[in-house]
């Protein structure tokens, strides 16, 4: 067994179910699903019982071979037993690696090879879909199902009653988990995660979570390979707070969850947000308690803070939007009000938190940076990542002293706010900001759902354009909305579900725009 440090100052994620569980073990957790690695669980444990799960799984694991240091790629259907599992591994001192549930096949054996035999942790149905034409067998150590059995691998279900191990806790600085980047720009990056630096992106999560004076039922509608899902159950574990945790983004079943759970605090990813407008007017009023909105993994427009905020009945709701990247957790934030929501810049992305983070802008062309001349920003914070696995020189590139360089450009304002105009990448000549037309036309279009502006063929600005249920845009309504605005092509209209997106929602861009040229490109 490994040695423990007798002093750190790192976050362990093995461990955080059962401290927690020490001091408010009878803490619910609901779920909107069941568990496939868990199916007697049901839809509603408590902390003492997810602290349980989490022991018991470590425990098969070691049975099944992993050992501290060594990687474990885990790919499933998403369920919280993602979580479990991902827990469990850290919990003996493995190296959980999160690949996401909608990653093509083609992707995870690629991340497979970089990361040179991990073991594989899977399910039956990533093994007969995504994963059916992989040769797993070359590529992994060896391969663990979560669910029944298959030959030449080890069964979960099989290791039951396995012996308990001891938690395993690294070096602060050693590797304890592996999350991906977005995979807008091509294939994900694999981020390094230390103890040291998910206690670095614990801080300010921990501040948030300080504002919230009273108990609350929190409602999380966050990727589970993603590093936030970590980070937001070791801040509200310890604290007590009711948890409702969602797989479905479907409006008419959040409806139903949040009528019957009456969330007081939710969280979930701007783009999710945006689908749970149409929540404002339904007859159950499911956003009657929340008190808090949060938003943590990008900018969101501010009409759809607006529409949310007025849905509440609470007194003084807020709606917190938090800046972060992938590499450094959360980074910037501001909250916003009934009062100031409808007028809010959509660009402003909020304020460095004192003694946590910084950020900087940094001239692209010699000149100072400004909102006509747009810098790369720039930030510095105790929770940035290691490094890339198996990229360091593509990393370090990115590394600029204690600052980094995350390929968004923007300006900081008179009064010290960090606005991000676009990502580099997806910079258009002829606009000034992508981000902010699109701010612009969703708050005076409401029968929009989403609209993204990406180059098309000829470097043409092209307006993608959503509709509520999929309704014809009327073209005068389109004209007068963008009549002020930097000349673009025709709107394309989608269905919503054809948007090409990440784990976490975002709209992937850069294929959007290669399929626009595609299309031209067929049609010619």
């Amino acid at each position: 067994m490994l040695r423990i440090p007798s002093r750190n100052n790192g976050l362990y994620l093995g461990t955080v179910p059962q401290s927690a569980a020490a001091t408010n073990g009878g803490t619910l957790i609901t779920l909107d699903h069941d568990m496939d690695t868990l199916p007697g669980v049901g839809r509603m444990l408590t902390v003492a019982e997810l602290a349980e799960h989490v022991d018991d799984m470590a425990g098969r694991l070691w049975a099944a071979g992993v050992r501290p240091s060594e990687h474990v790629a885990v790919h499933m259907r998403p369920g919280f037993d993602i979580y479990v599992l991902a827990t469990a591994a850290a919990r003996i001192g493995a190296v959980p690696v999160m690949l996401s549930p909608a990653l093509e096949g083609e992707s995870v054996a690629a991340l497979l090879e970089r990361l040179d035999q991990p073991h594989l942790l899977t399910d039956g149905t990533k093994l007969d879909g995504t994963l059916s034409a992989v040769p797993l067998a070359g590529l992994t150590d060896r391969i663990i199902v979560t669910t029944g059995s298959r030959p030449g691998a080890v069964s979960l279900a099989g290791l039951a009653g396995a012996p308990r191990q001891r938690p395993v806790l690294l070096h602060p600085d050693q590797p304890a988990l592996m999350t991906h980047t977005s995979g807008t720009t091509g294939l994900p990056k694999l981020v390094v995660h230390s103890a040291r630096s998910l206690r670095g992106r614990f801080r300010p999560q921990e501040r948030l979570a300080s504002l919230v004076r009273r108990r609350e039922t929190v409602a999380i509608h966050v990727s589970y390979v993603h590093s936030r899902m970590y980070l937001a159950l070791a801040v509200l574990l310890p604290r007590a707070m009711p948890l409702v945790i969602m797989n479905d983004s479907e409006p008419a079943q959040v409806a139903e969850l949040f009528a019957e759970t009456r969330p007081g605090f939710i969280e979930t990813h701007p783009n999710s947000f945006m689908e749970w407008e149409e929540l404002v007017d339904h007859p159950r009023k499911p956003l009657a308690n929340v008190r808090y909105f949060s938003s943590t993994f990008d900018a969101i427009h501010p009409s759809t803070m607006d529409r949310l905020l007025r849905a509440s009945e609470r007194r003084a709701p807020l709606f917190f939007q938090i800046y972060g990247q992938s590499e450094c957790g959360p980074l910037v934030g501001r909250g916003y009000t009934r009062k100031n929501a409808h007028r809010a810049d959509g660009r402003c992305l909020g304020f460095a938190m004192p003694g946590v983070t910084n950020f900087r802008l940094v001239s692209r062309n010699g000149a100072k940076p400004s909102r006509e001349n747009p810098g790369y920003i720039e930030v510095s914070t105790g929770g940035r990542a290691l490094t890339y696995f198996g990229e360091r020189e593509r990393f370090d590139q990115q590394v600029h002293g204690s600052w980094w360089r995350g390929g968004d450009v923007g300006y900081r304002s008179a009064f010290g706010c960090l606005h991000l105009l676009d990502r580099e990448v997806d910079v258009i000549p002829t606009i000034h900001s992508t981000l902010a037309v699109e701010d612009t036309v969703l708050g005076r279009l409401e029968e929009l759902t989403e609209l993204v502006v990406v180059a098309g063929p000829h470097q043409e600005p092209v307006p993608v354009v959503c509709t509520r249920n999929d309704r014809p845009l009327h073209a005068e309504r389109w004209r007068a909305a963008v009549a002020d605005l930097a000349p673009m092509a025709d709107p394309v209209q989608l269905p919503l579900a054809e948007l090409p997106r990440t784990a976490t929602m975002k709209i992937k861009r850069i294929e959007l725009s290669q399929r626009l040229r595609g299309q031209e490109g067929r049609a010619s």
